[in-house]
C-alpha cells in the first residue's frame, strides 16, 4: 500500500488554516570552550508563532505537513559526524536540533539542545561521532497524519521535536510541539489524548468512545453541528487507516509478506461525504492495481485476508458490519481499477434497479488509505457517467422518488404511525437527509462536480450557476438544521440509555426548533420539485 490519504485530502477547503512564519531561532552560540575545544551552547529560542486556526475543530482537520518545517529548514547530518562539527552546524543554521539520517535520508537518531547540554558539552571529546550521543531510536510521524495525533504523541512521550517522514521513511521535515500546541485549545487536550490511543483494539475502542464526549464538548463550545460531523467522520475514517496498517503488520509477521500490488481503501455513503453521525456502520471497498489474470488467485487471496481482518476489527471497535454486506470482504466491492471502471460503465448501460442502487451507494466514495492515483482514475469515470448519461440520472431519480420529506401538504409534520416504539416521531434520515442528499447528488453528477460532501456540492453548484444564491443559502441552512437536530437527539438518546438512531419526536422540540425544521424541510421539498421537473420533464 502506498502512502495513505486521509479524509482530509478530500476536504472542500484543504487550506491548513494557520500561517506559519519564517523560522526565527536565535543563534546557537559558542558560550564556553575548554582546553579540549569542547563547546557549550545556549538554547535556541523557538519563536515561530502561528496565527489562530479557523476554529477549534481545525486541529482535527489539519495535517502534520501543514505545520511542519520543510526539509530544507531541517539540519540533517550523517552518522560519523564529529560532535564539534555538529555543534558548529547547529550554530550556523540557528537550529534547535539535528536529525541523524542514513544514506537513504531516513532518520536514525536525533540530537537536541538538551542532549548537547547533558551528554556533549564538557563530557566527550570533540571528535566523538554523533551516533554515540544521539537519542535513538527516534520517534517519527508521517506528514499525512493528523496534527492532533502529533500533539498527543509528543505530549505522551515528552518530546519537543519530532522528525516528519514520507511514507518511504525519508525525512520530510520537522514539527515542534510549541507550534502544534498553538493550534489546539487547552480545553481539548484531554480529548486529543483520548483520540490518539495506540492502534490496538482496546486503544481503538477508547478512540470510538471518546467521540461522544468530544461531540458534547464541541456543542457546548457552540461549534456548528456540520463541523462536529466532519470531525467525527475524519476520526472514523482515520480508524480505517490505523486498523488497516495494523492488519498489514500482522499479516507480514505471519508470513503473508507485503501487498503484492498497490491498492486503496475507500469508504462510501456518509463516510465518503464526510457526514457520519454518531454510530455509522461500515461501507467500504478496495480499489486494487491491475494485475495479470493468472495471478488472481494469489493476489485476491491476499486482499480478501486483509479485508476480513480490517472489517472484523472495525466491527469490534464500534464500527459495525454493514447489514447490506457493502464491504471489501464481498467480491462485489473488491475489484481492480480496470474492473471498477468497467463496472461503472456497465451500471450506466444497464440502468436497472440493481445497477442504480449499487451506483448510488458507490458514487459518494473517498479514499481513506492507499494509492490516490487508483482512486482518481475511478472518480473520473464516475464523473463522466453522470455528465454524459441523462437516462441513467433519470433512473436514479425514479429509484428515490418515494423518499418524501416529513412535511405534509399543509405544512405539518408527517410522523410514524405504524411503529409502536416510534409512533409520533420523524425518521429524519429517510424523511430529511436522503431526499436532500439525493437531490444534490443528482445535480452534482449532471454538472460534473467531483466533490462528495453535500455542502461542498451545494457550493460548487452555486458557483456554476446551477443554484441561485437564495437556493444555496436555503439548502445550506436546511442541511445544517437537520444535522443539528438529529445529532443533538442522538447524543441525548445515548446519555439516556436509549437506542441511538435517526428518529426525532417533534413534540420534544421547542417552538423555535420546530419552526426551523419546517423551514428546512420546505427547502428540501423545493429542490426535490425542481429535480423532478428537470430530470423527468414532469411537473407535480
Amino acid at each position: 500500500m502506498n502512502e495513505p490519504g486521509p479524509a482530509a485530502e478530500h476536504r472542500a477547503d484543504d487550506s491548513p488554516g494557520v500561517a506559519v512564519g519564517t523560522t526565527a531561532h536565535t543563534s546557537t552560540e559558542r558560550s564556553a570552550e575548554n582546553g579540549r575545544g569542547e563547546q557549550a551552547v545556549t538554547p535556541a529560542r523557538h519563536t515561530i508563532k502561528p496565527t489562530a486556526p479557523r476554529s477549534q475543530t481545525a486541529v482535527f482537520s489539519m495535517l502534520v505537513r501543514d505545520f511542519m518545517h520543510s526539509r530544507n529548514k531541517v539540519l540533517a547530518i550523517p552518522p560519523g559526524t564529529p560532535c564539534a562539527a555538529m555543534i558548529d552546524m547547529l550554530a550556523a543554521e540557528r537550529a534547535g536540533c539535528a536529525v541523524v539520517v542514513d544514506p537513504m535520508e531516513r532518520p536514525i537518531g536525533i540530537i537536541t539542545e538538551r542532549d548537547i547540554a547533558l551528554r556533549v558539552a564538557y563530557r566527550v571529546p570533540p571528535d566523538t561521532p554523533v551516533e554515540a550521543v544521539m537519542t535513538m531510536p527516534v520517534m517519527t510521524i508521517r506528514r499525512r497524519e493528523y496534527l492532533y495525533q502529533a500533539i498527543a504523541w509528543m505530549r505522551r512521550h515528552g518530546l519537543r521535536h519530532m522528525p516528519v517522514v514520507e511514507w518511504s521513511g525519508r525525512l520530510a521535515g520537522l514539527i515542534y510541539l510549541n507550534d502544534a500546541l498553538a493550534a489546539a485549545s487547552e480545553r481539548l487536550m484531554g480529548q486529543i489524548d483520548r483520540l490518539s490511543r495506540e492502534g490496538t483494539i482496546e486503544g481503538m475502542k477508547e478512540v470510538k468512545a471518546a467521540q461522544i464526549d468530544l461531540a458534547e464538548q464541541l456543542f457546548a463550545d457552540n461549534l456548528p453541528a456540520v463541523e462536529i460531523q466532519q470531525v467525527i467522520t475524519r476520526i472514523n475514517n482515520d480508524m480505517y487507516r490505523r486498523i488497516g496498517e495494523a492488519s498489514l503488520k500482522q499479516m507480514e509477521a505471519e508470513g503473508w509478506g507485503e501487498p503484492p500490488v498497490r491498492a486503496a481503501v475507500i469508504v462510501m455513503g456518509s463516510g465518503g461525504r464526510g457526514e457520519n453521525y454518531l454510530f455509522p456502520d461500515q461501507d467500504n471497498a478496495f480499489i486494487i492495481e491491475d494485475y495479470p489474470d493468472a495471478e488472481h488467485g494469489r493476489i485476491d487471496a491476499y486482499f480478501l485476508e486483509l479485508a476480513e481482518r480490517m472489517c472484523r476489527d472495525l466491527n469490534e471497535v464500534g464500527i459495525p458490519y454493514c447489514n447490506g454486506y457493502c464491504m471489501a470482504v464481498n467480491p462485489l466491492w473488491r475489484k481492480t481499477r480496470s474492473q471498477w471502471m468497467e463496472q461503472i460503465r456497465l451500471w450506466g448501460r444497464k440502468s436497472n434497479p440493481v445497477a442504480i442502487r449499487l451506483s448510488d451507494i458507490f458514487f459518494d466514495f473517498q479514499a481513506v488509505w492507499g494509492d490516490q492515483d487508483l482512486v482518481h482514475d475511478v472518480r473520473q469515470v464516475a464523473t463522466e457517467l453522470g455528465r454524459n448519461n441523462p437516462f441513467f440520472l433519470k433512473q436514479m431519480f425514479h429509484d428515490k422518488v418515494d423518499h418524501n420529506t416529513a412535511l405534509g401538504l399543509f405544512g405539518g409534520f408527517i410522523t410514524e404511525k405504524d411503529s409502536k416504539e416510534y409512533r409520533g416521531h420523524i425518521n429524519l434520515k429517510y424523511a430529511g437527509i436522503i431526499p436532500l442528499v439525493g437531490a444534490i447528488r443528482l445535480m452534482a453528477l449532471r454538472t460534473g462536480v467531483e466533490e462528495t460532501a453535500t455542502l461542498a456540492r451545494i457550493g460548487a453548484l452555486a458557483l456554476s450557476g446551477t443554484l441561485s444564491r437564495t437556493e444555496r443559502e436555503d439548502l445550506t441552512q436546511a442541511f445544517s438544521t437537520i444535522t443539528d437536530t438529529l445529532m443533538r437527539r442522538q447524543l441525548a438518546d445515548y446519555r439516556l440509555g436509549r437506542r441511538v438512531g435517526y428518529f426525532v419526536n417533534p413534540d420534544a422540540l421547542s417552538k423555535h426548533q420546530r419552526a426551523d425544521l419546517i423551514e428546512a424541510l420546505k427547502a428540501v421539498n423545493h429542490i426535490r420539485r425542481r429535480v423532478h421537473m428537470e430530470f423527468t420533464a414532469q411537473v407535480f
